[in-house]
Protein backbone atom coordinates (compact mmCIF):
# COMPACT_ATOMS: atom_id res chain seq x y z
CA UNK A 1 0.00 0.00 0.00
CA UNK A 2 1.50 3.33 -0.84
CA UNK A 3 0.57 5.90 1.11
CA UNK A 4 -0.03 9.28 -0.21
CA UNK A 5 0.28 12.47 2.75
CA UNK A 6 -1.46 15.83 1.05
CA UNK A 7 -0.24 18.76 3.75
CA UNK A 8 -0.37 22.11 3.62
CA UNK A 9 -2.01 25.05 5.40
CA UNK A 10 -5.59 25.34 5.71
CA UNK A 11 -7.28 26.38 2.93
CA UNK A 12 -5.18 25.22 0.26
CA UNK A 13 -6.85 22.48 -1.57
CA UNK A 14 -6.12 19.60 0.56
CA UNK A 15 -9.41 18.01 0.67
CA UNK A 16 -10.21 19.15 -2.31
CA UNK A 17 -7.33 17.51 -3.97
CA UNK A 18 -7.47 14.34 -1.95
CA UNK A 19 -11.40 13.64 -3.29
CA UNK A 20 -10.03 14.38 -7.08
CA UNK A 21 -7.01 11.63 -6.53
CA UNK A 22 -9.16 8.89 -4.84
CA UNK A 23 -11.62 9.36 -7.91
CA UNK A 24 -8.73 8.98 -10.31
CA UNK A 25 -6.95 6.37 -8.75
CA UNK A 26 -10.19 4.41 -8.33
CA UNK A 27 -9.37 4.26 -4.32
CA UNK A 28 -9.82 5.73 -1.10
CA UNK A 29 -8.77 8.84 0.61
CA UNK A 30 -8.31 9.78 4.09
CA UNK A 31 -10.76 12.80 5.49
CA UNK A 32 -9.39 15.35 8.21
CA UNK A 33 -10.09 13.81 11.88
CA UNK A 34 -10.02 17.29 13.15
CA UNK A 35 -12.95 18.71 11.13
CA UNK A 36 -15.30 16.17 12.48
CA UNK A 37 -13.95 16.43 16.09
CA UNK A 38 -14.17 19.89 15.70
CA UNK A 39 -17.76 20.44 14.57
CA UNK A 40 -19.31 17.99 17.34
CA UNK A 41 -16.97 19.39 20.39
CA UNK A 42 -19.43 21.39 22.62
CA UNK A 43 -16.82 23.58 23.58
CA UNK A 44 -14.23 25.78 22.27
CA UNK A 45 -11.01 23.33 21.65
CA UNK A 46 -7.77 22.70 23.56
CA UNK A 47 -4.19 22.17 23.22
CA UNK A 48 -5.32 18.27 24.68
CA UNK A 49 -7.97 17.83 21.76
CA UNK A 50 -4.59 18.00 19.65
CA UNK A 51 -3.50 14.91 21.01
CA UNK A 52 -6.55 13.17 20.61
CA UNK A 53 -7.23 14.26 17.16
CA UNK A 54 -3.43 13.14 16.17
CA UNK A 55 -4.19 9.84 17.77
CA UNK A 56 -7.61 9.73 15.77
CA UNK A 57 -6.14 10.76 12.18
CA UNK A 58 -3.67 7.74 12.88
CA UNK A 59 -6.96 5.39 13.65
CA UNK A 60 -8.42 6.34 10.78
CA UNK A 61 -6.03 6.14 8.41
CA UNK A 62 -5.42 2.34 9.46
CA UNK A 63 -8.91 1.89 9.07
CA UNK A 64 -9.52 3.56 5.38
CA UNK A 65 -5.86 1.67 4.36
CA UNK A 66 -8.33 -1.53 4.58
CA UNK A 67 -10.35 -0.17 1.73
CA UNK A 68 -7.74 1.42 -0.28
CA UNK A 69 -6.44 0.09 -4.20
CA UNK A 70 -2.75 -0.38 -3.95
CA UNK A 71 -2.59 3.84 -2.93
CA UNK A 72 -4.34 5.56 -0.41
CA UNK A 73 -4.39 9.48 -0.27
CA UNK A 74 -4.01 10.83 3.42
CA UNK A 75 -5.90 14.38 3.85
CA UNK A 76 -3.35 15.92 6.79
CA UNK A 77 -1.41 13.86 8.96
CA UNK A 78 0.89 15.03 11.97
CA UNK A 79 2.63 17.83 10.27
CA UNK A 80 -0.80 19.70 10.08
CA UNK A 81 -1.05 19.00 13.88
CA UNK A 82 1.88 19.80 15.07
CA UNK A 83 2.33 22.71 13.29
CA UNK A 84 -1.50 23.60 14.35
CA UNK A 85 -0.16 23.25 17.89
CA UNK A 86 3.06 25.33 17.66
CA UNK A 87 1.58 28.11 15.89
CA UNK A 88 -1.44 27.64 18.38
CA UNK A 89 -0.05 26.69 21.62
CA UNK A 90 3.90 27.49 20.99
CA UNK A 91 4.47 23.99 22.12
CA UNK A 92 3.70 20.50 20.94
CA UNK A 93 2.25 17.57 22.70
CA UNK A 94 6.25 15.43 22.92
CA UNK A 95 3.76 12.41 21.70
CA UNK A 96 2.79 14.19 18.39
CA UNK A 97 6.63 15.88 17.35
CA UNK A 98 8.06 11.96 18.58
CA UNK A 99 5.37 9.63 16.07
CA UNK A 100 5.56 12.50 13.24
CA UNK A 101 9.36 12.33 13.53
CA UNK A 102 8.99 8.31 13.16
CA UNK A 103 6.07 8.63 10.70
CA UNK A 104 7.17 8.16 6.82
CA UNK A 105 5.31 8.45 3.77
CA UNK A 106 7.14 7.86 0.47
CA UNK A 107 5.52 11.23 -0.88
CA UNK A 108 4.36 14.56 0.72
CA UNK A 109 1.73 16.65 -1.81
CA UNK A 110 2.74 20.54 -0.19
CA UNK A 111 -0.45 22.37 -1.22
CA UNK A 112 0.85 26.11 -2.21
CA UNK A 113 -2.05 28.52 -0.04
CA UNK A 114 -1.90 30.03 -3.97
CA UNK A 115 -5.97 29.70 -4.14
CA UNK A 116 -8.82 31.71 -2.79
CA UNK A 117 -9.16 31.93 0.68
CA UNK A 118 -12.83 29.89 1.46
CA UNK A 119 -13.51 30.69 5.05
CA UNK A 120 -15.69 28.69 7.51
CA UNK A 121 -15.52 28.23 11.29
CA UNK A 122 -13.04 25.94 11.58
CA UNK A 123 -10.11 27.60 9.84
CA UNK A 124 -8.01 30.58 11.63
CA UNK A 125 -5.77 32.14 9.10
CA UNK A 126 -7.32 33.98 6.54
CA UNK A 127 -4.54 36.37 5.94
CA UNK A 128 -3.05 36.04 2.93
CA UNK A 129 0.13 36.81 4.51
CA UNK A 130 -0.06 34.77 7.54
CA UNK A 131 -0.94 31.37 5.00
CA UNK A 132 2.46 32.28 2.84
CA UNK A 133 4.14 32.23 6.51
CA UNK A 134 2.51 28.71 7.29
CA UNK A 135 3.58 27.55 3.92
CA UNK A 136 6.88 28.15 4.32
CA UNK A 137 7.14 26.11 7.96
CA UNK A 138 5.09 22.95 6.19
CA UNK A 139 8.23 23.28 3.19
CA UNK A 140 11.07 23.60 5.94
CA UNK A 141 9.43 21.44 8.15
CA UNK A 142 9.74 18.42 5.18
CA UNK A 143 13.20 19.65 3.99
CA UNK A 144 14.79 19.25 7.58
CA UNK A 145 12.55 15.65 8.02
CA UNK A 146 14.52 14.98 4.50
CA UNK A 147 10.94 13.84 2.94
CA UNK A 148 10.68 13.20 -0.94
CA UNK A 149 7.27 16.00 -1.06
CA UNK A 150 6.62 17.92 -4.49
CA UNK A 151 4.46 21.36 -4.54
CA UNK A 152 1.41 21.31 -5.44
CA UNK A 153 0.15 25.47 -6.81
CA UNK A 154 -1.45 27.25 -9.02
CA UNK A 155 -5.11 28.24 -9.33
CA UNK A 156 -6.84 26.19 -11.86
CA UNK A 157 -7.89 23.02 -9.64
CA UNK A 158 -7.04 20.64 -12.94
CA UNK A 159 -3.52 21.81 -12.69
CA UNK A 160 -3.22 21.37 -9.34
CA UNK A 161 -4.36 17.99 -9.91
CA UNK A 162 -2.36 16.81 -13.33
CA UNK A 163 0.86 17.99 -10.94
CA UNK A 164 -0.08 15.72 -8.76
CA UNK A 165 -1.42 12.74 -10.86
CA UNK A 166 2.71 13.19 -12.34
CA UNK A 167 3.98 13.10 -9.25
CA UNK A 168 1.82 9.81 -7.37
CA UNK A 169 2.71 8.04 -10.91
CA UNK A 170 6.33 8.74 -10.42
CA UNK A 171 6.43 7.32 -7.17
CA UNK A 172 4.04 4.22 -8.16
CA UNK A 173 6.81 3.75 -10.76
CA UNK A 174 9.78 3.94 -8.52
CA UNK A 175 7.90 1.33 -6.41
CA UNK A 176 7.49 -1.14 -8.68
CA UNK A 177 11.14 -1.06 -9.91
Amino acid sequence: MLKIAVTGPESSGKSTLCAALAAHYHTSWVPEYARYFLTRLPREYEQADLLTIARRQMEWERRYARKAKEVLFCDTELLVIKIWSEVKYGRVDPWIAATYQRRKYPLFLLCAPDIPWIGDPLREHPNEADRAALYLRYRDELVVKGANFVVISGADQEGRLQQAISAVDREIARKTE
